[in-house]
């Protein structure tokens, strides 16, 4: 049983690892020299005016979202219609029921107003 999941251990340790040590090489090496002017905030080489910090409406993050949701149904959808020709009826139907679940979660978003504007 060891020999079946070896080389997934492995490929995790080594997936954990990569990123981890030269995090760890960085901390210790890299020189740590803040300054006064290195701590100001940076707007396109000057001075900034006003409050630094700015909030953001929450309607910024509902239209990310969104365009997430589909962008990722663009990237299920493009490998289905490449092989279509192969794939057969079974894979119209699974394909057509998850446009439709997509299709819902539209319909409901649209119900909650959440690409209004105000």
């Amino acid at each position: 049983m060891l020999n079946g999941f070896g080389p997934i251990a492995l490929f995790l340790l080594v997936a954990v690892a990569f990123p981890v040590i030269p995090l760890i090489i960085t901390r210790f090496t890299a020189p740590n020299r803040p300054n006064r002017v290195k701590l100001e905030p940076y707007e396109s080489g000057m001075e900034t005016i006003g409050p630094t910090q700015v909030q953001f409406p929450i309607r910024f993050y509902l239209y990310a979202l969104m365009f997430v949701i589909f962008d990722v149904e663009a990237i299920f959808l493009f490998p289905w219609a490449v092989a279509y020709a192969s794939l057969g009826w079974y894979a119209g139907i699974e394909m057509a029921i998850f446009v439709l679940l997509l299709l819902v979660g539209l319909a409901y978003a649209w119900r909650k107003h959440a690409f209004e504007w105000q």
